[in-house]
């Protein structure tokens, strides 16, 4: 008799890893723990020359806030660096997770484009460990039912 593979099995190998579905309510904080740890990156809310990377808000002359993310606070690139919109911080706080810039300053830790980077890694990361187990588990001879001889 040949192993079945499952969606759920799958699922529970990987909650044994301690690897929880993103569309199943997983608690924020456990998400950015997991992807933290994974990256082994950090945030911080305390602002040094030591950082690898910085994202915080600023104020025109005029009154205006706009948004700094760079990876050096001494050299800010107007055309690269400044954001006008918090909502497009995402895409550069994913990016500095990724490229492992760490520790990572935010002047805000719990803005609204944290969890949306934290979402958005997560997401993959789940992806990617949902499809190594997949493998793992073929190699020690689980396959699906559609593919039973």
């Amino acid at each position: 008799m040949s192993k079945i593979l499952t969606d759920e099995l799958i699922e529970q190998t990987m909650a044994d890893q301690g690897w929880r579905p993103p569309h199943f309510r997983t608690d924020q904080e456990w998400q950015r723990k997991m992807v933290l740890d994974h990256y082994e990156v950090e945030l911080t809310d305390r602002f040094d020359n030591n950082c690898g990377y910085y994202i915080y808000g600023e104020t025109t002359r005029d009154g205006y806030e706009v948004f700094v993310a760079a990876e050096d606070v001494r050299n800010v690139c107007i055309s690269e660096d400044l954001y006008y919109y918090d909502s497009d911080l995402h895409d550069a706080l994913v990016d500095a997770i990724k490229d492992e810039l760490s520790p990572i300053y935010l002047d805000d830790e719990d803005a609204d484009f944290v969890d949306y980077a934290i979402e958005e890694l997560y997401q993959e990361l789940y992806d990617e460990k949902y499809e190594e187990t997949e493998s793992e588990l073929d190699d020690k001879g689980y396959k699906w039912p559609d593919e039973e001889e």
